[in-house]
């Protein structure tokens, strides 16, 4: 079995979708993602999905390890992958969560505009100077959900999507940082 083989056997077994539709629409998306290693995540639909702000794709939850969907099949791999990618963010460490958020940084400092999903995005339009430099709640939350599109637009095998509004300067920049995390090993979820 080649490492990649293995690392799409270690995904599926990471995850328990509840409809054999979901399970199918995941499967080529499997084989793109970095191995992963934890216990399974439980994937179901939800319709009427809603957060505080309204109607959502998807929700985390990460102490109870399932994923909520509630999206389009045409939304699904990316939605999907970038739920998978908050277990990735719990996890990941301090050491690689700050590095991420010095790539961020440095886009804002040189004024970068644009996002690789619309969850990052209005948390990108409402930061303010300080939020940066005090790593304030709103930073932080931008971080994770910039990391979690990020890897969507990496891993989902998207190429095109109105929500992609980032540069190409800095998409290259984060794709070298997401290749450099994806030599890791393993990623824990």
């Amino acid at each position: 079995m080649t490492e990649r083989e293995r690392a799409t056997a270690s995904s599926r077994l990471a995850f328990i979708f509840e409809q054999p539709a979901m399970a199918s629409r995941a499967r080529p998306v499997l084989s793109r993602l970095p191995p992963l290693t934890g216990e399974p995540i439980r994937i179901h639909r939800h319709p009427g999905l809603r957060d505080g702000r309204g109607p959502v794709h998807a929700g985390s939850f990460l102490r109870e390890r399932r994923i909520a969907i509630d999206c389009s099949a045409s939304e699904f791999v990316r939605v999907f992958v970038h739920e998978v990618f908050h277990f990735v963010w719990l996890r990941l460490g301090n050491p690689r969560r700050w590095s991420y958020e010095e790539v961020l940084g440095a886009e804002i400092a040189s004024r970068a505009r644009g996002e690789l999903g619309w969850s990052a995005e209005w948390r990108k339009r409402e930061l303010r100077g300080p939020d940066v430099n005090r790593r304030t709640r709103l930073w932080r939350e931008y971080c994770c959900e910039s990391f979690c599109d990020s890897a969507a637009w990496v891993y989902s095998g998207v190429k095109r999507h109105e929500e992609f509004t980032l540069s190409s300067r800095f998409v290259a920049i984060r794709r070298q940082w997401f290749s450099d995390l994806g030599a890791i090993r393993e990623l824990s979820i």
